[in-house]
């Protein structure tokens, strides 16, 4: 659980809401449901108008990784890594079939088995960088799904807003309705510019670092697989792949 994203939307929270209070209002006041339904509504439509379902439906799984980021244990991969190329300096890259079927990576996999198909190096590198590439891109297009979503936001904020200021004019006879409509037109404001900077902009960065840790994770694999296919010392390879934290 990442407890730092806890905190910072807690944070924020607080603060804006502390804010209207100190300053005298209610907090009921910034409760809006009319206002929430056209800022929320917008923003889900536009999202889901700009993308296909496949990067939509991985954007929404991937937004748990904010406060639950999936486990990517560098040790373990480098202790992995380093064990194989022992393995194979003793019995050879054959002697590596063995490992194939125990990978739950489909990655590590396709490394595995290329290396014990005796791909040359640069071969192997390029095939491997490809499936990165892939996958990098595919999770940033989910990623970007909420930085879409943090763009969206503020202007569909401005519609309601306007919106609400059109239900004030119509209604210039009627004092008692004018609360209302002035209430939702500043409200959805709120909504639509906090959303975006409290919770859809910082979700996307948080969602890039992420991403950044996955491609990382695979690029060690490479560098380690290639070191193997080159019969690099063992600690020669576990040396460099420590080398990617400082």
């Amino acid at each position: 659980m990442d407890k730092l994203s806890f905190v910072g939307l807690i944070i924020g929270i607080i603060a804006i809401v502390g804010g209207q209070v100190l300053e005298g209002g209610h907090v009921r006041s910034l409760l809006q449901p009319t206002a929430l339904l056209i800022v929320g509504g917008g923003t889900l439509g536009a999202i889901m108008l700009q993308s296909p379902f496949a990067t939509f439906s991985r954007g929404l799984r991937m937004a748990g990784w904010v406060w639950f980021p999936p486990t990517i244990n560098y040790a373990r991969l480098i202790q992995q890594v380093t064990n194989w190329s022992h393995v194979s300096r003793r019995e050879g890259l054959l002697a590596l079939e063995g490992f194939i079927a125990t990978m739950k990576d489909d990655f590590a996999r396709t490394g595995l088995q290329l290396l014990v198909d005796g791909a040359e190096p640069e071969r192997l590198r390029e095939v491997l960088e490809v499936q990165i590439n892939t996958y990098e891109e595919e999770l940033r297009q989910g990623a970007r799904i909420w930085e879409s979503a943090g763009g969206y936001s503020p202007t569909i904020g401005i519609l309601g807003a306007v919106m609400g200021l059109i239900h004030v004019m119509e209604n210039l006879s009627d004092p008692s309705k004018l609360g209302a409509g002035i209430a939702v037109a500043f409200v959805a404001t709120i909504y639509g510019v906090g959303l975006a900077n409290l919770v859809f902009l910082p979700m996307a960065n948080k969602l890039k670092v992420q991403v950044a840790r996955h491609v990382t994770y695979r690029e060690m694999m490479i560098d380690g697989l290639i070191g193997i296919a080159n019969g690099d010392n063992p600690r020669i390879i576990e040396s460099r792949l420590r080398g990617y934290f400082r």
